[in-house]
């Protein structure tokens, strides 16, 4: 059994950790040897581009993580059906294929990482070279992301997932099936030592050269401790004292920061402003990056460009915005509002698919440009529809979240008065003002709806960390307009989901996290214990 995994270990290292001689380019060049690898600088830099690879995929980043928060959270509905909605009501399987299709990409690289560690590592720390260290923190970082995301997801107080260290096997890992943890705090205890040996061997992002803006640097290893600690903090309080610190940190020594305004985090311009911490990196005039941009856009793009028209804001996102904060017009187009798209000015207006008013509009700048609606006079956005991505880059963690976190923190350890400074650096941005003096909990949730809305930032683990149970069972409404086609039309508030026999009862014991796939618990032999299912 052993010989037949390792042969198929083998064929994934020469199909997957392809070479390439730019992180960004997807096109593989090449197949190394297991045996001959990681004697060069090319050989390490070739090994985690591959890694980098899951950022850009439809399934990950492109589309599939944003339709469980999309479902299962307040903020979105799909704008099309999709067959998921068990993910919508609660009423999770573990092989809906966003679910099942991204526990197996998450741990492929996983594994990927695995093996460039221990192999960095098996030639000892002291005889690296500086672009062996630099890859060695890289692939730190990407396997304690990968880890992370799947831990949040599917582990529990009583039921972690499964993880194994390649390095913990003085003789080379045997390929067994990965030991399922304990508790999902241990999995968060071995995420957070994968990110503290990142922030060693990382450089800061002002350290790069522009040719390799888009790799793991050390901010993005603090930032996403900062983030792992927050989940940690369900289940041990402690964990919020070591918040501030860190997030002190990256403004102070990582030159991490707000930007003036908040339509300006959304243009290409600023893709390496002071607020990017970690985002998809995207070319999408070579169709390199995130289709997300291209995922929400209105189906058919007005006859103009084959948007995909897939995730739909409700009301209730709409009306959470405060007269007067600018961020609403940023976040959201709704009827009748202004905007350009390939170089023509036109009133926002919906007639396609499923209705609720609505279209996010935050990556929407790219596909300002041009002229005459003319699709090929856009340089910014790819002119391959069905892989409609952009030149902006897609934030995945970015500085405002950190603020956000911070005030969090300070919340829960009775420093209200602080927590209220950080977030009126967000509310004065937005043209609110100073809106604190003493923040509560109420005033972290609606801000960090207001702030993130629409990113991967996953709105549905927030109200579930926070035990928002009453917002996870309601309705989702949205504004159904007696003429589709007219930016004027009037409107009547209308429940858009759920609909018809349809139910959506969210039961905290069981839909806390989500079941594994059906055939990785009857791969694993017993080793693998399935998370509680409801009804």
């Amino acid at each position: 059994m052993k010989r037949y995994l390792l042969s198929i270990y083998i064929l994934l290292i020469g199909t997957l950790l392809t070479s390439c001689s730019d992180f960004l380019d997807v096109t593989p060049e090449g197949t190394p040897s297991q045996n001959t690898f990681f004697r060069t600088d090319k050989d390490a830099t070739d090994a985690i581009d591959a890694l980098y690879w899951i950022m850009g995929q439809e399934t990950t980043f492109g589309r599939n993580l944003f339709y469980e928060q999309a479902g299962g959270g307040d903020d979105f509905i799909w704008g099309r059906s999709r067959g998921f909605n068990t993910l919508a009501n609660f009423h999770f399987t573990g092989d809906e294929s966003p679910l099942r299709e991204n526990w197996e990409i998450f741990n492929q690289y996983i594994a990927r990482a695995n093996w460039i560690i221990s192999s960095l590592l098996k030639k000892g720390t002291g005889n690296l070279s500086a672009i062996e260290t630099r890859s060695l923190g890289e692939a730190y970082f990407m396997r304690g992301w990968c880890h992370f995301i799947l831990a949040y997801r599917y582990g529990r107080a009583d039921q972690g997932i499964p993880f194994t260290r390649y390095e913990d096997y003085g003789d080379g890992y045997d390929y067994s099936i990965p030991e399922q943890q304990a508790s999902v705090m241990k999995n968060y205890e071995m995420v957070v030592s994968d990110l503290d040996n990142a922030i060693k061997c990382l450089p800061y992002f002002s350290e790069y050269a522009e040719s390799n803006w888009g790799r793991a640097h050390k901010a993005a290893a603090i930032a996403l401790k900062v983030k792992v600690l927050a989940y940690w903090a369900q289940y041990d309080n402690s964990k919020w004292a070591l918040i501030p610190e860190l997030v002190n940190t990256l403004e102070t020594d990582c030159g991490r920061g707000l930007l003036p305004h908040f339509a300006d985090v959304f243009k290409i311009e600023n893709n390496w402003s002071k607020e990017y911490i970690w985002s998809v990196t995207s070319k999408g005039s070579s169709e390199a990056g995130s289709e997300f941009p291209g995922v929400v856009l209105e189906n058919k793009g007005w006859g103009k460009y084959n948007g995909w028209g897939y995730m739909k804001p409700t009301l209730g996102l709409y009306e959470e915005f405060k007269d007067g904060d600018e961020r609403r017009a940023v976040t959201l187009l709704e009827y009748g509002q202004k905007f350009t798209f390939l170089g023509e000015e036109r009133s926002y207006y919906s007639a396609s698919d499923f209705e609720s008013g609505f279209m996010l509009n935050k990556y929407m700048e790219p596909f300002s440009y041009g002229s005459n609606g003319d699709l090929t006079t856009n340089p910014h956005i790819s002119q391959n529809g069905d892989d409609p991505t952009t030149d902006l880059n897609l934030p995945l963690i970015r500085f405002a979240e950190m603020v956000l976190f911070k005030a969090e923190a300070l919340i829960q350890l009775g420093r209200g008065a602080e927590a209220a400074t950080e977030l009126n650096r967000l509310t004065s941005r937005a043209g609110l003002g100073n809106v604190y003096t003493i923040a509560t909990m109420n005033d972290l949730m609606h801000e960090r709806r207001c702030e993130l809305a629409g990113e991967f930032t996953d709105r549905f683990a927030d109200l579930k960390r926070w035990k928002q149970y009453d917002k996870l069972n309601a309705p989702k409404y949205g504004r159904h307009y007696a003429d589709r086609t007219n930016p004027n039309s009037t409107w009547t508030k209308v429940q858009i989901w759920p609909l018809g026999s349809e139910t959506r009862a969210f039961e905290p014991d069981y839909d806390m996290v989500f079941p594994y796939p059906t055939q990785e618990v009857a791969k694993a032999g017993g080793k693998l214990k399935q998370n509680p299912i409801g009804n």
